[in-house]
Parts: C-alpha cells; sequence; structure tokens
C-alpha cells in the first residue's frame, strides 16, 4: 500500500517527482488554493496565468501537469482542480476527491507531495484519505502486477507536531487501508473468494488484531437451524459460512451489531439472472466486507465501544440441490419462509445473522447490503438508501454518511407494503411482496426479524457498492468499499456517548 508521511517542509524545498497543488474556479478565472503560494512563487507569479493558457479551469476532477521552474525540487507541478472557489475553507470532500486525483494521477510516481489546503485536523485528514483511497489499485490478476501506484504520499502542513492533527493522520491511514482492504475482497475473482475462504480472511485479521473470530460451519448451520443460510447455499458446493467478528472496550457504554450480506457470488440460484447481469456478482458481498472493515477499524482506532459484526456468507448458485422458488424455509428463530425467487437471496442470509445478533441484545443493529436493484433505480449508482425502525437512528445515519463524504438519502418503510409479502398461504411470511417499491419492501422483510425494542437500520448500497464507470476522484473502477466509513463515523459517536 502506498506510504504516507507528514511533512513541514516548504513546498518550494521538497525533492519529490510532483508537487500537488489545489485550484479553483473564481469570478475572474482560475485561482490558487492555500498551500500554492510558495509554488506560485518559483513560478514568479505567474503560475495561475500558464495554467490557464495549458486549459486549466479549476473544475473539480481536473488535473494539468507542469513542469518546474528551477526555484523548485520537485520536477513537476500537478494543479488539481477543487470546484468553485471558497472564500474559506475548502468542503472536505473536495480536499478528498482532488487528493485521489492527484493519486491516482501520478500512478507510477515514487513520491508525491501534497500541497493541499491542510491547515486545519479534519482538513489534514481528508487529504490524507482521499490520497491513500486515490492511490488504491487491484493487480492481482494482472501480469507483472499491472501499473503500481505512486509510492509514498507526504502530505505537507503546518500542523504536523499538533495533537489533533497526528491524530488525523492515524485515523484517515486506519480507515484507509481498511477500505482499501475492503476492496480487495471485492475485487477479488468468485473462484478466489468463496464462504470459507472469507471466513478464513476473517479469523486471519482477527489474531492479527486481537478481535475474537467465531465460524459456524455447514454442521453448525444445520444444527442451529440456520434455514436462511443452508436455503440460499444449498446449490453450491462451496457451503455457506456465519462469522462473528467481536471487538470489545473496557469502558464501552453502548453496543453495536452491523450485519454484513455475504453473497460471495449470486446467480440468482434457480431464479437464474438473465444475460448481461451475472458479470459483476462478485460484487454481492460488500456489505459483509463493509461490516468486516468496520469493526476492524473500530479496534484499530480503540473506540470505546463493542461491536459485533455478522457476515453471512454463502454462495448463490443452481443445481440439482438448491433452493426451488415454492420452497419453504424455517429460519433461525422458527419463522418460516415460502420462497418465490431465489434470486431474493440477500434477505434471507441476512435475517438468519440479525435474528442470532438480537440474541445479544445489542443497543442498535445496523445491517449492510448490496441488497436490490430497485434502491438502484430510485437512487442511482452513487447513493444508498437509509431505512430504520426509528426515525431518529435513520436520520442519525444519514447524516454520519454526509459528514464523511458518502451519499445517502433517507427512505420510508409504508406500512401497505408488508401486506403483500404475508399473504403466502403456507408460510409466515413470502421472502417477495409487491413489486413496485421492491427497495421497501425487503426492507420491511428485514424488520419483521429484529427483535422487539431493538433499534435497526438497514442500508441499502446495491448503487455505489461496485462502480462500473470511469474512476473519479478518489473512487476507482470496481469495490468502493461504501458504507465503511458511515458505519465508523456511528461508531465513533455512540462511542462518544451520542444517541441513536
Amino acid at each position: 500500500m502506498t506510504a504516507l508521511s507528514v511533512s513541514t517542509s516548504s513546498a518550494a524545498s521538497l525533492r519529490a517527482d510532483a508537487l500537488v497543488i489545489g485550484v479553483a474556479k473564481g469570478p475572474k478565472g482560475i485561482v490558487l488554493a492555500p498551500g500554492a503560494e510558495a509554488v506560485s512563487e518559483a513560478f514568479e507569479g505567474k503560475l495561475a496565468e500558464i495554467l490557464s493558457t495549458l486549459g486549466a479551469t479549476g473544475a473539480e476532477g481536473e488535473a494539468v501537469k507542469v513542469p518546474s521552474p528551477a526555484g523548485l525540487k520537485a520536477a513537476l507541478v500537478l494543479a488539481v482542480g477543487l470546484g468553485d472557489a471558497a472564500e474559506g475553507s475548502y468542503e472536505l470532500e473536495a480536499l478528498r476527491r482532488a487528493a485521489g486525483v492527484a493519486a491516482r494521477a501520478l500512478a507510477g510516481s515514487k513520491k508525491a507531495a501534497l500541497a493541499l489546503p491542510a491547515e486545519s485536523a479534519e482538513e489534514t485528514e481528508a487529504v490524507a484519505l482521499g490520497g491513500l483511497l486515490g492511490a488504491y489499485a487491484f493487480g492481482t490478476y494482472k501480469s507483472g502486477g499491472g501499473k503500481e501506484p505512486v509510492g509514498e504520499l507526504i502530505l505537507l502542513s503546518t500542523r504536523k507536531g499538533s495533537k489533533d492533527a497526528k491524530a488525523a493522520v492515524e485515523r484517515a491511514l486506519v480507515v484507509g487501508e481498511e477500505m482499501n482492504r475492503a476492496r480487495d475482497l471485492v475485487n477479488t475473482a468468485p473462484n478466489d473468494l468463496n464462504p470459507k475462504g472469507f471466513a478464513a480472511i476473517a479469523q486471519a485479521a482477527g489474531k492479527e488484531h486481537g478481535l475474537k473470530v467465531e465460524v459456524l460451519d455447514e454442521k453448525a448451520l444445520l444444527k442451529g437451524g440456520f434455514g436462511g443460510l443452508l436455503g440460499v447455499g444449498n446449490g453450491s458446493t462451496n457451503p455457506p459460512r456465519l462469522v462473528k467478528v467481536a471487538y470489545t472496550h473496557p469502558k464501552a457504554k453502548a453496543s453495536l451489531a452491523f450485519v454484513g450480506k455475504g453473497i460471495t457470488y449470486d446467480s440468482g440460484g434457480i431464479s437464474l439472472k438473465p444475460a448481461g447481469h451475472n458479470e459483476t456478482m462478485k460484487c454481492d458481498m460488500a456489505g459483509a466486507a463493509a461490516v468486516f472493515a468496520a469493526v476492524v477499524s473500530a479496534k484499530r482506532l480503540g473506540l470505546a465501544v463493542n461491536i459485533t459484526g455478522w457476515l453471512a456468507l454463502a454462495e448463490n448458485m443452481p443445481s440439482g440441490s438448491a433452493t426451488r422458488p415454492g420452497d419453504v424455509l424455517r429460519m433461525y428463530g422458527g419463522k418460516t419462509v415460502e420462497v418465490l425467487n431465489t434470486d431474493a437471496e440477500g434477505r434471507l442470509v441476512l435475517a438468519d445473522a440479525i435474528v442470532r445478533a438480537g440474541e445479544e441484545k445489542p443497543d442498535v443493529i445496523v445491517d449492510v447490503a448490496t441488497l436490490t436493484g430497485a434502491m438502484m433505480l430510485a437512487l442511482g449508482s452513487r447513493t444508498f438508501g437509509v431505512m430504520a425502525n426509528n426515525d431518529e437512528l435513520r436520520s442519525t445515519l444519514h447524516t454520519a454518511s454526509g459528514e464523511v463524504g458518502e451519499q445517502s438519502w433517507p427512505m420510508p418503510l409504508p406500512p401497505e407494503l408488508r401486506k403483500g409479502m404475508t399473504e403466502s398461504t403456507i408460510a409466515d411470511l413470502a421472502n417477495m411482496g409487491e413489486r413496485m417499491g421492491g427497495g421497501l419492501v425487503a426492507g420491511l422483510f428485514l424488520k419483521e426479524f429484529v427483535a422487539e425494542g431493538t433499534d435497526w437500520a438497514h442500508l441499502d448500497i446495491a448503487g455505489p457498492a461496485f462502480h462500473e464507470g470511469a474512476p473519479f476522484g478518489y473512487t476507482p473502477k470496481g469495490g468502493t468499499a461504501t458504507a465503511v466509513r458511515t458505519l465508523v463515523r456511528f461508531a465513533e459517536q455512540k462511542a462518544a456517548g451520542g444517541k441513536a
């Protein structure tokens, strides 16, 4: 992974392959952002003019390279756009994205210095995290490993020695590393990541970071009556797993349960997905990857909160042993579900895990899942939906996501949509309801398995979990690690005594 360090050296004196500055769109042309003063002096005050001549506008996502003059030790100056010029501080997300653009543009370089606005601890963290995420590359299957990311990012900051700046950089390192771990999991080919393999990765991380990890294999799941996990996994030669990853803190005053959907490959089962819909279904375990990364992050950051992650892992395949439409599954806890569509499998594995998580009586349960195409139709490919049985909890998670740069939108759970699922003539519930509002129906299904009196929220990350377009900002093509930052921020709030 790209190394990160902080320096108080002047931009002019630092030796690097490239020196990164920020530029913005002003009313009369481009404006140099704070941090670029020494660089501008080296260009005798003509840097903005030169960049404009080269076509720079300061727009977000823009990157323009200029050879350095004699007054700079770096070989190259890279100007990245921040969007509209700010009268005061720049938005943190603009800084994250600009740092990400710079890191992507400088792939293959050994050392790059970031002279972006970083006066406050929050700005320092934003630049550091954006750079680490932008430098991400997944070259496991490329001959020769693919193009190497930038080797080292040096963050220029006047706050290097301050306690809050040190904590900000440490937080960026932890969250960045764990997000990139989640991205690796999502990007790994499904023939190399099945439920057993994912469980082994969790066990290894548990030993490394001092987490308690328990794995229920197919025999334990059968003995325990986990009909949802077993029903989904029946058609695969790779049996399901339920993994518990627990972090406890001696001063914790709150306990959280994070539940992640971990379908390591989703063919749709007997209700086979149509052509063109299978190619990216290795990403259907992104919820479990996010939960896993969030729990490890909490441990590494030493948050004063107890968190248990539940990874509901299965592979959904068609075969002679696969669950059929019309079958009835007896879920963990005793409820029965008529399976009308085997491609609505995520809610089945989550239901088992939610009931199991509720037995430990956490203060809050939050599940994370690439659950429905309907949510993508509703909110697009960059925004996830937030549903909850508690309006304050839903609002808290929505606000938390915005604070860390993740786009979300609060969604309702209309009680009238429940009727379609409860009209099964042979079971307590059907795993399908009305077609319209399918993302909300899925949320209502999960709500049926939440223990009475337990606050619960559901994050449907189907849209932003896997990016199929061109990279932008710090977001690569492929796995994005969506929801990790939201979960970590929520855990930090609970550790600080915040209400749901």
